[in-house]
């Protein structure tokens, strides 16, 4: 089966004037649970990579980058959540979302069509470069928003310290090769830190840590690769030297997969990443443990999980943004 061009319907009902709605139940919204900065980022980075964008897609650029630089307080932290009554729930932090919301910036200064669109994200990517966080995974986010900035402006002196410090943040693989990866546990959109690296080897010069990237990249997906399909690490984590559960399985993991495999297929042209890319694409399609499609043609919305019964069939922001990621390097890469 052919892979479905990416579209933008299903991620166009959950989102209104103010930005991006994070949850449905099937696929109507769940007003009730207001926003969050994390999905808004990650709409602004798939809006953003379209090269030809329609109006509703610039449209909706226009409104999650509008949400962000509101969400931005004036020392670069963010807020995350905020309630539909238009107020803020939390204080401004570096946690994941702040990761996320320079990724998608970075993006948007560096692959948005709109001159206007790219100006104002990389004020905005600047302000937050200046920050760190303590979590590993809140700097890989941040570091590939980093990337994206130094891809179309190599001489941005703040996106290069960013990158750096997120490489050195995920930290270098270990040395047993039954677990080469830097931490004891596998938890969330893994193969993110691991494209970090990869494109923190590439970008600055450094082969041997390029390589390091690289190495935690072959060992994460082949080790998530049962009788030739994507089986990946479910939302629960594993622990080394733990048996590892099968269920549930997220689509965001499926994503950072893609989003690994087609750096590490740009930077080396190893078909076996286009490979990889091909069962991150045909998971959604169904070749998976239960060999069921997890994404809805009718409304274009991804299913939020695989659980030992079958998909979970709520398509909030995450899982659709998933999708529409992941259907966008099928386009790119087929």
């Amino acid at each position: 089966m052919p892979a479905p061009a990416p579209s933008f319907t299903h991620l166009a009902r959950l989102s209104d004037d103010t930005g991006l709605f994070e949850h449905a139940r099937h696929a109507i919204v769940r007003r009730e649970h207001g926003y969050c900065t994390d999905d808004v980022a990650r709409g602004l980075l798939v809006v953003s990579r379209e090269p030809e964008p329609s109006a509703q897609v610039l449209g909706l650029a226009e409104r999650y980058l509008a949400f962000l630089t509101h969400a931005q307080d004036g020392r670069g932290a963010f807020h995350n959540r905020l309630g539909h009554d238009r107020r803020w729930t939390d204080q401004p932090g570096l946690g994941d979302w702040w990761g996320r919301a320079l990724w998608g910036l970075g993006t948007a200064a560096a692959r948005n069509p709109a001159d206007w669109i790219r100006t104002e994200a990389l004020v905005a990517f600047s302000r937050g470069a200046a920050r760190r966080s303590a979590a590993p995974h809140a700097m890989a986010f941040a570091g590939l928003g980093a990337a994206e900035v130094l891809r179309r402006h190599p001489g941005h002196a703040a996106a290069g310290a960013l990158l750096d410090d997120a490489a050195s943040a995920v930290g270098p693989g270990g040395p047993d090769p039954r677990w080469p990866w830097p931490q004891e546990r596998l938890s969330y959109a893994s193969a993110a830190l691991a494209e970090v690296v990869i494109a923190a080897g590439q970008l600055r010069g450094d082969a041997p840590l390029l390589a390091d990237g690289l190495r935690m990249l072959t060992w994460l997906y082949e080790m998530q690769v049962r009788d030739g399909r994507l089986s990946v690490v479910p939302v629960g984590g594993w622990r080394r030297d733990g048996a590892r559960p099968r269920h549930d399985q997220q689509p965001i993991e499926v994503a950072a997969l893609a989003d690994a495999c087609a750096t590490a297929a740009a930077i080396t042209s190893d078909p076996a990443w286009r490979a990889g890319l091909g069962r991150a694409v045909t998971w959604f399609l169904g070749n998976n443990d239960l060999g069921m499609a997890m994404w809805d043609p009718a409304t274009g919305g991804g299913y939020d999980g695989l659980t030992p019964h079958g998909p979970n069939f709520n398509q909030g922001a995450e899982s659709t943004l998933a999708l529409i990621s992941t259907m966008q390097h099928a386009r790119q890469w087929s």
